[in-house]
């Protein structure tokens, strides 16, 4: 499992109202709330959404729903985390949820893990966990819609619920696995979010309440400590089971009262305040400095939480602030967007510091030594939409790109997922949040927008947003600002001060891109046997593939597929197509970027090609209703690429962040040198220095991609809800009516050859952060993956390995967080794969992490492994492929380059059945083969200064 540790404090727009005179800070405990939101609101809850409460407190939801169909979702929360503990329980939350999986009344420790891989249920992708400042979150992704299987989950959900047994010896081996988490986390982002909680609310219980906890609660926790938390906060009262997909909803709850109906009732304490947050706190500036951050300014100021129910009226309001929120944010972007450009980034918002209060905040990131300019000119903005509120034409803007949300909504709601139904589910739980059905949400916005006009928007804002006077000033960044605080404050200062003229609204224009030419002849039209994908060529050589499905209503996804990508990168030239990652922001030739995003507001279009492995490729969502929009934009971008000077500005920006954090995590700094480490420097899969990407321009992109633009090979996929014949003449109509295209994508020979190192000495890289971090990684070279069986031979080898590391390094020794194994056999590069092993680990376990990594793989090859272990590999990896053509993005895949890449149709068929039939010998005769101790390629990663291993 993984368990993600969510340590920053996630803002939501809080509900407005008319500010009155606030206390001088909130109150010490979370005032009680009502079973259901649905209780004080006018706002009716989705039917099909079924709410109920046991007689012990315990309350659920279920749902039946079949998107995707045969599969189940369930979620057990507990209204308890950090918030919860006192001083000598920092970090109990998060260490009881780990020992949720450690034994309990009817599973022994180890074996629950074991039970659903058994299942189906992957370690990690189905099988999680989550502890928060304020909740605890139990997940488990059910494959198959069984009633066994979801009896099962419900077993372990109660189990974890009342039954833990909480060994001492269990508790010992976890400490480990929780403080190497606690290592593992411990990243200049973190350390920079704590300080930036600590400065904005000094003294309030979440910022010294951080999920993980401290080294010595940790340490001091025992067995007895533990449990004592747990049977304090698991009750009842402060559980809720959520059980959404394809089973019927009687079925879901009749399960749920069989297992949670006989858990006796217990006190239920409320929640202390995470506060106290300090509405009178002003004038105070900090100042963080670290060689990793990026710079950043922000202005803020507290007010009180405003507890209003989930109503109509409250969904108005909150509607028309952020309309005005989001129109000062297009303003910051235009900004940003300018050759010069006072800063990178910057926004307005405001957020609930939990249910302690609230907090406005105006964040500027700007280029290093930029801060006076960035909050200067984001601060004049921020004074100016308050002054002079906004255009008819910017309310206009956001009022298009609203309606289209709502609309989309509602056309799709018959197939929203089970994730989107549990997220709305415990936004019920979470936030008292009721959730409406889309069409009735689309029906009240209908009747509100008449009242949405300049003045109202700016009424709300004014009303939500609390007033930026002398605001809590606080700078992160590489170096110190010159003139330190005083300079910063007067800045601010200086910033108030002043007339602001009105800025001019601009109209948009009308997109320009709509005629190609005399649409295209289709010379070729054939339907594909076994998956009934629909195969067209073009009279110009561009391939379009189609497949209609049911799967989501009112969704089309585009692939584009050009010839070229990494393939035009060579030794001479390896950062030929480096700037394709900024090619979308530099517009069109008749249309900045900037002026796109206005023009096709309310419009569900995109695009942003990138350059893949072997091909320019682009996928984006749209509706039936878009779809020739899209395709006009995709071949707008391909004939008149913009190349403008925005973009280049971005892409700079970006790159100077990146070479600045580069080492600054032992993570980053493997994942920016592994590629020249094992390529001999390969300039193709190595980091060239910083000053060479610093160079790049459009005008190297353009003579580098120009001739691919215009005569490299195209191939379109098209899935979803269209119909095809329409989809067949919009083609015609853009990217049918180009100039002929190459009649095939080039096989590059050439460049296919990707070199491995012949040298096994061990390498060390090194890093910057703490000197208690490393990792030790052990790389094979195996094959390349033309050959299937082989392929999924190793796939299951991987899947082998990491269970058999997760249950040695984690679970055995407590030495590693989360141990990892992967196989990439690519169908790129000739011959070329690689397997790996790695493991974040302390610094002082290096040499006995390496031993027991080296001692697992040996074993994989002195003997095949147990049936059992087999299966627990094996079945995640059948239920996945089962699962696999159940959403219009797995179909992409196959569709997107079903003409050139037919052999992914055979693959995808024959997946389930060649995994079956391999056995236990065959893993062990790939380990045998590829995995010899002498073949192996180890890098260390080290702390700075650290003697070599």
């Amino acid at each position: 499992m993984v368990r993600r540790l969510i340590l920053l404090l996630a803002l939501a727009l809080a509900a407005c109202a008319q500010q009155v005179a606030p206390p001088s800070s909130a109150s010490s405990v979370v005032a009680p709330r009502p079973v259901w939101a649905m209780e004080r609101s006018d706002i009716a809850i989705d039917p099909a959404f079924r709410t109920g409460q046991l007689a012990n407190g315990l309350r659920f939801i279920v749902r039946s729903n079949a998107t995707p169909r045969g599969t189940v979702l369930v979620r057990m929360e507990i209204a308890a985390g950090s918030l919860d503990e006192t001083e000598a329980e920092r970090g109990y939350a998060h260490f009881v949820e780990h020992m949720a999986f450690n034994g309990s009344t009817r599973v022994p420790e180890g074996e629950m893990v074991r039970l659903l891989e058994r299942q189906g249920l992957a370690f990690g992708a189905d099988t999680n966990a989550q502890t928060n400042f304020h909740y605890t979150l139990y997940t488990l992704d059910l494959p198959r819609a069984d009633p066994a299987l979801l009896d099962t989950a419900m077993m372990l959900m109660r189990e974890t619920a009342s039954e833990l047994t909480m060994a001492p010896a269990a508790v010992g081996r976890e400490r480990g696995v929780v403080l190497s988490e606690m290592r593992d986390r411990n990243t200049f982002a973190l350390r920079a979010a704590i300080d930036e909680m600590r400065f904005l609310n000094p003294g309030a219980r979440y910022a010294e309440r951080l999920p993980i906890g401290t080294t010595e609660t940790l340490n001091a926790a025992t067995a007895e400590a533990l449990r004592a938390f747990w049977r304090r906060t698991y009750v009842p009262a402060k559980t809720t089971v959520v059980v959404i997909g394809d089973l019927p909803a009687d079925l879901a709850e009749a399960a749920i009262r069989q297992h949670f109906a006989d858990w006796q009732a217990a006190p239920s304490p409320p929640q202390p305040s995470a506060g106290p947050v300090r509405f009178d706190d002003r004038g105070r500036t900090g100042i963080l400095v670290d060689p990793a951050l990026s710079e950043r300014i922000t202005a803020s100021r507290h007010g009180p939480y405003e507890d209003r129910p989930d109503t109509a009226a409250r969904r108005r309001e909150n509607l028309l602030r952020q309309i005005g929120y989001d129109i000062l944010g297009r303003r910051f972007q235009r900004l940003a967007r300018q050759p010069q450009a006072p800063f990178r980034a910057a926004s307005l918002s405001t957020g609930e510091v939990f249910r302690a209060g609230r907090t406005t905040s105006l964040e500027i990131d700007t280029i290093d030594g930029g801060w006076r300019t960035g909050l200067l000119a984001a601060a004049r903005e921020y004074r100016r939409a308050l002054a002079h509120g906004f255009s008819t034409a910017e309310v206009a803007e956001q009022v298009a790109i609203v309606r289209t949300a709502h609309r989309n909504g509602a056309r799709a709601a018959a197939t929203r997922s089970n994730a989107a139904l549990v997220n709305a589910a415990l936004a019920l739980v979470r936030d008292d949040q009721v959730p409406a059905t889309p069409e009735s949400s689309l029906a009240r916005l209908e009747a509100f927008i008449p009242a949405i006009t300049p003045g109202a928007v700016l009424a709300a804002l004014r009303r939500e947003a609390v007033p930026l006077d002398r605001p809590l000033l606080r700078f992160a960044g590489r170096r110190a600002p010159e003139g330190g605080a005083e300079a910063i404050r007067a800045a601010w200062d200086e910033a108030m001060r002043g007339p602001l003229p009105r800025t001019d609204a601009r109209a948009p224009a009308t997109f320009a891109y709509a005629d190609f030419g005399p649409a295209g002849t289709v010379v070729a039209d054939r339907r594909e046997a076994a998956l009934g994908i629909r195969e067209i060529r073009f009279a110009n050589g561009v391939r379009l593939n189609l497949r209609q499905t049911g799967l989501e209503q009112d969704r089309v996804l585009v692939q584009l597929d050009l010839d070229g990508g990494d393939m035009l990168a060579t030794r001479d030239n390896p950062l030929a197509t480096e700037m394709m990652s900024a090619f979308a922001a530099g517009g069109l030739g008749r249309h900045s970027q900037d002026q796109l995003q206005s023009i096709l507001a309310g419009r569900t279009v995109g695009l942003d090609l990138q350059s893949g492995p072997e091909s320019f490729t682009a996928i984006t969502q749209t509706t039936p209703a878009d779809l020739a929009l899209q395709l006009q934009l995709m071949a707008a971008y391909v004939t008149d690429p913009g190349y403008r000077a925005e973009g280049e500005v971005i892409y700079r920006q970006n790159v100077n962040t990146f070479f600045a954090q580069r080492f600054a995590t032992p993570a980053s700094a493997l994942g920016s040198s592994l590629g020249g480490l094992l390529s001999d420097e390969d300039p193709r899969f190595s980091f060239q220095p910083a000053e060479a990407y610093r160079a790049l321009d459009f005008a190297r992109l353009k003579e580098a991609v120009a001739d691919r633009l215009a005569h490299g090979a195209i191939e379109i996929g098209v899935v979803g809800d269209v119909a095809e014949d329409e989809a067949i003449a919009l083609v015609a109509r853009t990217f049918g009516a180009l100039p002929p295209r190459e009649a095939e994508f080039r096989p590059y020979p050439e460049q296919r050859q990707r070199p491995f190192t012949q040298d096994r000495l061990v390498r060390i890289v090194r890093h910057t952060g703490p000197a208690d971090q490393a990792i030790v990684r052990l790389t094979w070279p195996t094959r390349d993956g033309e050959d299937p069986v082989a392929a999924m031979t190793l796939e299951l080898l991987e899947k082998v390995a990491r269970i058999t590391l997760v249950e040695t390094l984690r679970e055995k020794l407590g030495k590693a967080y989360s141990p990892a194994a992967d196989s990439e056999t690519s169908r790129v590069w000739r011959g070329y794969g690689t397997f790996a092993v790695a493991a974040s680990v302390n610094l002082a376990d290096l040499a006995v992490t390496r031993a027991a990594i080296r001692e697992t793989v040996e074993a994989l090859r002195a003997r095949p492994v147990s049936d059992d272990l087999l299966q627990r590999a094996r079945e995640p990896m059948l239920d996945a492929f089962a699962n696999a053509l159940k959403s219009n993005r797995s179909w992409l895949a196959l569709v997107g380059r079903a003409q050139t890449r037919p052999d992914r149709i055979e693959r995808q068929l024959q997946s389930r059945a060649r995994l079956a039939a391999l056995t236990a010998a065959d893993v062990q005769a790939l380990a045998r083969q590829y995995l010899a101790p002498d073949r192996a390629v180890e890098i260390d990663v080290v702390p700075e200064g650290a003697p070599a291993p």
